[in-house]
């Protein structure tokens, strides 16, 4: 079995097994390339099939160079799901990662804004321009509803249930999901579908996309980045923010004002809780008040 062949049947493997969105399966690839390349270049003659636990470690030793722990425990984490695939597929009973563990890392917390923060790169978007009026809905939307960049950009109209005030999300693994629609966020999505883009040139392919640019195609995940960070800058906070930064803001915010875990995790879409988790650990206020409100012995 060649590697070029395995890689190809791989990602078709996460595409139609497990249902991975195109973004997902490029970075499955990209690292699996990286590796396929290292074992080209140093062992000519290892297949797929007889690659072992040695020339597994000889790349990790290599990348260790060169790249952060959690880049390490990525590339790790895709060979083992790779060499998976292969053994499913009955082409080899074992997996050269079954013993080389990944490096240890402590979970990051990611980056929050505070909600005056928010107000004011919403309140610095130039709204004398059409497109000022398309960004601001594109933040209400990321903090208002929580979503990732990818379903921000194919959010399409027939997803917005105004009158339910509710969204209908494709996540990762094309997972579907509803997310209540906040008062907020409503309102500028209609102001922007009804009174601005209405007088865009759309495009025939992209008519029930949400999201477009002026030339009436679907915006891009980079052009998405682009308008959080001209936001962020015109506003002049200094924080590192990307729209991510909002989808972490919404759940932090909610878990601060009393949303319990297992709704956060709903909205959220994760398919594991102790991914939600790591919200309990960004602003513990929250933890401390429950002692207090909770706990017998907590006064005195």
């Amino acid at each position: 079995m060649l590697w070029e062949t395995a890689l190809t049947d791989y990602k078709i493997y996460l595409r139609l097994e497990r249902g991975l969105s195109e973004n997902s399966i490029a970075s499955y690839g990209y690292d699996m390339q990286r590796f396929i390349d290292h074992i080209k270049e140093d062992y000519e003659k290892i297949t797929p099939l007889n690659c072992s636990k040695e020339h597994v470690q000889t790349f990790v030793y290599s990348i260790a160079k060169t790249v952060n722990p959690r880049s390490q425990a990525r590339q790790i984490s895709g060979l083992k799901s790779f060499f998976n695939f292969i053994i499913f597929e009955g082409y080899r009973e074992d997996s050269p990662l079954d013993l080389i563990d990944s490096p240890k890392i402590g979970r990051k917390l990611p980056e929050v804004l505070q909600l005056n923060e928010i107000e004011k790169i919403i309140a610095g978007i130039d709204l004398s321009n059409p497109l000022g009026h398309r960004n601001t809905a594109i933040l209400e939307t990321l903090y208002g509803s929580g979503l990732r960049v990818s379903e921000l950009v194919n959010l399409t109209i027939s997803d917005i249930h105004f009158e339910d005030a509710l969204l209908l999300v494709t996540g990762k693994g094309n997972k579907q999901r509803l997310v209540p629609l906040g008062g907020i966020c409503a309102k500028q999505l209609k102001h922007y579908i009804n009174d601005v883009r209405v007088h865009t040139p759309i495009k025939k392919e992209h008519q029930d996309i949400v999201f477009l640019n002026q030339h009436g195609r679907q915006l891009t995940r980079a052009m998405i980045f682009t308008i959080v960070r001209k936001a962020t800058e015109n506003a002049g906070i200094k924080k590192k923010i990307s729209p991510h930064t909002l989808r972490h803001s919404f759940a932090t915010h909610l878990l601060e004002n009393g949303a319990d875990l297992r709704s956060i995790q709903l909205m959220m879409g994760h398919e594991n809780i102790t991914t939600t988790e790591v919200y309990m650990h960004v602003d513990t206020r929250h933890l401390t008040k429950a002692l207090i409100d909770f706990h017998p012995r907590s006064k005195y």
